[in-house]
């Protein structure tokens, strides 16, 4: 009876940040229920195979990304005089950000590839994509928590992933979100200036990935969005593991200028239609047809 308690309790704690941030986010764009409710599932789901990836930690030690990386344990990188990290941890939460964002980012896929019509459906789709994954996540640090700690110990636990860790989550998905949108729905004209604008080391990444020229601007982007979602995920979890506690509000608050101010550029590219919608700048992956292109009135 004890731990059904636990459990049914850790799911109503985690229901809470779902519940506001899913507020907010939801009015600033509302999607189909059924489809709300499928992306957020998947996304809730798509924590299982990282655990079950724990998991196997067990019977394969070889492939726990956290033992190779205490190979370099004693390899040190400072970033300034006061910040100095090892390397390993810089290893250890690079992967687990690839990881975490791959999942998101197929959750979105699965769930809502074909639903997605413009760029605002793709920004929307991704943060409740990043809900679901913190929902279960939350459920779980919330019971382990309570198993070991007790429940005396479950107010400041609470108090940080139902905003900073929960609202960090909806930051690196709605960025890539914001990518995958533009991939998909950037006019030719806003193509065009965005491959002008790249800077030297964005061109040479794209250089090493893509071998064919056809084609590609799209892959690109969410490769590029990839990329920063996974960095920004990273350097998040960084700073939790370091204690560097002092850095995550200047952190997250930078992230949530970056994210209005994307939201803002959305709209400006939607104003001077240089963005598509209900069409798409390349084939489509199932039918291999080009959609007719249209600009967004």
């Amino acid at each position: 009876m004890t731990q059904a308690i636990q459990i049914i309790g850790s799911i109503l704690l985690a229901c809470v940040p779902v519940a506001i941030w899913g507020y907010i986010y939801y009015n600033k764009h509302p999607e189909k229920r059924s489809l709300t409710i499928l992306t957020f599932a998947v996304g809730a789901i798509a924590v299982l195979p990282i655990l079950f990836y724990k998991f196997l930690w067990q019977f394969f030690p070889w492939i726990n990304a956290f033992k190779l990386a205490d190979y370099y344990k004693n390899d040190l990188i400072g970033f300034s005089n006061v910040i100095v990290l090892p390397l390993s941890v810089i290893i250890t939460f690079m992967f687990v950000g690839i990881i975490e964002e791959i999942m998101k980012l197929l959750s979105v896929k699965v769930a809502d590839d074909d639903e997605i019509k413009n760029i605002d459906d793709s920004i929307e789709f991704f943060i409740i994509a990043a809900l679901g994954f913190s929902f279960t996540e939350n459920i779980l640090y919330f019971y382990n928590i309570w198993i070991s700690q007790g429940t005396s110990n479950l107010l400041l636990p609470f108090l940080f992933r139902s905003t900073f860790s929960t609202f960090a989550h909806i930051m690196f998905s709605g960025i890539l979100g914001y990518y995958y949108g533009i991939a998909h729905f950037a006019a030719p004209i806003l193509q065009k200036e965005i491959l002008k604008k790249r800077g030297r080391w964005v061109k040479k990444v794209h250089k090493v990935i893509n071998r064919k020229k056809e084609g590609i601007f799209y892959k690109e982007n969410i490769i590029e969005g990839l990329l920063i979602s996974i960095g920004l995920h990273a350097i998040f979890n960084i700073f939790l593991e370091m204690n560097l506690t002092f850095m995550i509000i200047p952190f997250l608050i930078g992230g949530y200028l970056a994210l209005n101010y994307l939201f803002n550029k959305k709209e400006n590219h939607k104003n001077y239609g240089k963005l598509l919608s209900y069409v798409r700048n390349h084939p489509h992956p199932k039918t291999n047809v080009h959609f007719p292109q249209s600009p967004l009135k």
